[in-house]
């Protein structure tokens, strides 16, 4: 047991005080001026605690802190730190401005523009800020210096009358995979790669805004107009793996890419691999549904790899996790003023992706392009 803590005898002064104190409107002032009288008249803190309606360690700090500063403790102290770090340096938001102007390759980085997250670290890493910053204060600030950074939102709907039932699949394999640590499952699609076509882009200039050059095809480049790639997104890892297509997707391309991944998932162990894609004509083709069949019969029958296909209600590319990374690293690669090659198309999607760059995937069979609704050769 502690020994009781009592405020002593009081002088006049400090009395008179005291009293005055109890017709204070502040709430502090009043409390702690009740506190010290009943303590001078002898009562213990376990006394006071509950017919004040506090704490016996408040009684105690009161009594100590009375002690130590005399009647100056009867006013309430600020809580605030006492030093104040500045972590954003406004008479630098010139600088920081004209920094958002320049490449973020110019810093090292993997990226050909800015994300909030990517400006607080090049920031922080060029001693402009103390210390690396939210996206969140990144945005607050540049908002403060007036650059207005903000995300597209678009309200969509799905025709398929089925809508309810795909998607309640879709979420339902994802809990199962989630469950069984000897499943992947990953979200499948195809893009396009233009060398023509620019993303959109925002820029901030004291002047007019920065134009995205129109990029022309010319005669002499040996490249096409647009690479082809297939791309899964894993689930469980969130990384992203590509496979750049030579001509366009098509069923025979399809079950290569398909069985390039069961071929790489079986390395990790994984007894299951769960595609979830659209409603692409080469997704629908016989090639691949009789492909997918008799891969699972062979599966079954010497071991590997099950393969459970899920396909997305139509037109509902917000259920298809990969569609963003698309948008995301088209932005990453272009360039503003210049058009790139294939090769320089490929080598950044992968290390965008941080995925090794494979050969290109061929068609075994070229009667087999004739498939319905086929995609034209381009962007």
């Amino acid at each position: 047991m502690k020994p009781p803590t009592f405020v002593g005898s009081l002088t006049a002064e400090d009395r008179q005080h005291l009293e005055a104190g109890l017709h204070s409107p502040d709430a502090f002032t009043l409390r702690r001026s009740q506190i010290l009288l009943a303590s001078a008249r002898g009562y213990r803190p376990s006394q006071i605690a509950p017919v004040l309606g506090c704490s016996v360690q408040s009684i105690r700090d009161a009594i100590r802190a009375f002690r130590a500063e005399g009647l100056s403790c009867l006013a309430a102290k600020s809580t605030a730190p006492k030093r104040v770090q500045v972590v954003w340096p406004r008479h630098r938001d010139e600088e920081l401005r004209e920094l958002l102007h320049q490449s973020p390759r110019t810093f090292g980085k993997r990226r050909s523009t800015w994300t909030l997250e990517l400006v607080a670290e090049v920031w922080f890493e060029r001693g402009i800020t103390s210390r690396q910053l939210t996206g969140e204060a990144i945005r607050v600030n540049l908002e403060r210096m007036g650059i207005n950074w903000k995300r597209a939102k678009f309200w969509m709907t799905s025709p398929d009358p089925r809508y309810a039932e795909k998607k309640a699949r879709r979420d339902r394999l994802i809990e199962l995979a989630a469950r069984h640590p000897d499943w992947a499952l990953g979200f499948e699609d195809e893009v396009w790669w233009s060398r023509l076509a620019q993303p959109r882009m925002h820029a901030w200039t004291d002047g007019p805004p920065m134009k995205v050059q129109l990029l022309r095809a010319d005669d002499d480049d040996p490249d096409p107009d647009a690479i082809c790639c297939y791309g899964l997104l894993r689930n469980d890892t969130g990384r992203g793996i590509v496979r750049f297509v030579e001509d366009r997707p098509v069923g025979d391309i399809t079950t290569q890419f398909l069985s390039w991944l069961c071929e790489a998932v079986a390395k990790e162990g994984k007894k299951v691999l769960i595609v979830v894609w659209d409603e692409a004509s080469w997704h629908r083709a016989d090639t691949v549904s009789s492909w997918v069949k008799a891969h699972n019969e062979r599966a079954r029958q010497a071991g590997g790899v099950k393969l459970v296909i899920c396909e997305l209600p139509v037109a509902s590319p917000w259920l298809n996790n990969i569609e963003p990374c698309w948008t995301h690293a088209k932005k990453a690669i272009m360039e503003p003023d210049r058009k790139l090659t294939a090769q320089e198309i490929t080598s950044r999607v992968c290390e965008h992706f941080g995925c090794e760059l494979l050969p290109y995937l061929k068609s075994r069979d070229a009667s087999e392009t004739a498939e319905p609704n086929p995609l034209p050769v381009g962007p």
